[in-house]
């Protein structure tokens, strides 16, 4: 499971002209599921969420999580996240879950998500065609991938 997170002052998911989420200050995460991704990734990963620090303190120091703040989540699925394009000039998705895959995994992260960072959590559509806005807090954005978790 690989996610970037980018940390917004705003945030929205629009499909077909109507606002799917939208948050304000916290996290927009895009979400790529791997075929081989399981509920042990989701919960590390949904523990990492809840707990990272990188909102800035009163000193201008990331030392603050999405709880201590009060911030919430933006989640889109992302497939494209696991682009290989080490051959030739068009990306191979091989290793992106199919949505029979997928779709139950990605319900269950947004589900774990909320209950372990008791915040909430809006999202996206799998699947639709989306279009992503967000105001780039600090710049801020990490990627994690949960087959590197040492």
């Amino acid at each position: 499971m690989k996610v970037v997170i980018q940390r917004t002052t705003e945030a929205s998911v629009t499909i077909e002209n109507k606002i799917a989420g939208q948050i304000g200050n916290g996290f927009l995460l895009l979400l790529g599921i791997a075929e081989d991704d399981t509920n042990e990734d989701i919960e590390w990963l949904c523990r990492k969420l809840s707990s990272l620090r990188i909102f800035s303190d009163e000193e201008g120091k990331m030392n603050l999580s999405i709880q201590d703040i009060k911030g919430d989540f933006l989640v889109v699925s992302q497939f494209t996240l696991h682009a290989k394009t080490k051959k030739g000039n068009r990306p191979s998705f091989i290793h992106a879950a199919k949505p029979e895959v997928a779709i139950p995994l990605y319900e269950k992260f947004k589900k774990v998500l909320a209950a372990v960072s008791g915040r909430e959590v809006k999202s996206g559509e799998f699947g639709a065609d989306m279009q992503v806005s967000l105001v780039n807090d600090g710049p801020v954005t990490i990627i994690i991938d949960t087959k590197n978790k040492e």
